[in-house]
């Protein structure tokens, strides 16, 4: 028997428990997976509280992170005993995911954990902070330098703005931190963020262009948000697009393209390439120090995350969950 989280539904709405299950239930796949650690992410969340369309078959272990070991597997890429970890595929959407204290796996949708981390290390970066490294290779590969000026991040206390902001400042760029949590400028500024603004000067509608300030944003939150940042993106700038806390719209206009050349890089980290996840993951452990990640991270038992997932989209969350399925 292992334990999960379990949301399921019927004719009253969702229900969601923690529950203890046979290894027969297990979905199909090839490889199985004894989870040490996962994380609670922002769709997670919205998947636990019901309020967002995650989930899209019934019932459901969310999740869409696990760090483990294998425990058997049919697959010639894996043995028991690897250590492994997984981002995204649909995990939590439409296979079960990393909530639980076992998961069995397509071995396409598996990494190597890299050495660098433990688990929980590797749990406390999750895809928040893989998501981070996509956004920063997108500016690199568009040439946006630490010479070239200011580079934005928005949503910066979650956890894709959290590594963002140490991500970037390891490479020397100057980082200005976009927030409605001014009162967590001082754990901003300790990640390397140079200067912290109040959200509400981007989350308003806007001029289709505005003063040029940026060379380049990672932006987490989308529609009036996103809208005013690509008007203040200097000439030749990129903005890396990868969340939508704000909303699924973009109530923008072509200006900033067509005047000004600016690109806007769409990040997805959910069915990405396995050459790219392993990239990311190599530059990751290149570029974190275990202290960054104790500072962005708060760990939990598998028991607490449905509670802590109300916290999470309720705002009280600063960075990252792990979810610790020994505790």
């Amino acid at each position: 028997m292992f334990k999960v989280i379990l949301i399921d539904k019927n004719d009253e709405g969702q229900q969601v428990e923690i529950a203890s299950l046979d290894e027969s239930r297990l979905p199909d796949g090839d490889v199985t997976v004894r989870v040490d650690c996962s994380t609670l992410n922002y769709k997670d969340a919205l998947a636990i509280t019901g309020k967002g369309p995650v989930v899209r078959k019934f019932p459901m272990v969310p999740g869409i992170d696990l760090a483990g070991t294998v425990e058997s597997s049919t697959a010639e890429a894996y043995r028991p005993g690897d250590a492994v970890l997984l981002n995204g595929w649909g995990v939590g959407e439409t296979h079960w995911g990393g909530l639980a204290e076992k998961a069995r796996l397509d071995s396409r949708w598996l990494i190597p954990q890299p050495s660098a981390f433990t688990a929980r290390q590797a749990m406390a970066i999750g895809t928040a902070g893989y998501t981070a490294m996509l956004s920063v290779m997108a500016l690199e590969k568009q040439g946006v330098t630490p010479a070239q000026g200011e580079v934005l991040v928005t949503g910066a206390n979650g956890g894709v703005g959290s590594y963002a902001i140490a991500l970037l400042a390891k490479l020397g760029y100057r980082v200005v931190a976009s927030t409605g949590r001014l009162q967590e400028a001082d754990y901003l500024k300790g990640l390397g963020a140079e200067e912290v603004i109040d959200r509400a000067e981007l989350s308003e509608p806007g001029r289709p262009l505005a003063k040029e300030r940026w060379a380049g944003a990672i932006d987490s939150v989308g529609s009036h948000t996103l809208a005013n940042v690509l008007a203040g993106t200097r000439y030749g700038g990129t903005v890396a697009a990868c969340g939508l806390a704000q909303g699924m719209d973009l109530p923008a206009s072509v200006a900033p393209f067509i005047l000004r050349g600016v690109t806007l890089a769409g990040i997805d980290s959910v069915m990405r390439p396995y050459a790219d996840r392993v990239e990311a993951w190599r530059r990751l452990g290149e570029l974190l120090a275990p202290e960054q990640l104790d500072a962005i991270t708060r760990t939990i038992g598998l028991e607490e995350a449905i509670d802590t997932a109300g916290e999470l989209l309720a705002g009280r969350v600063r960075g990252r969950v792990v979810v610790d399925m020994s505790r």
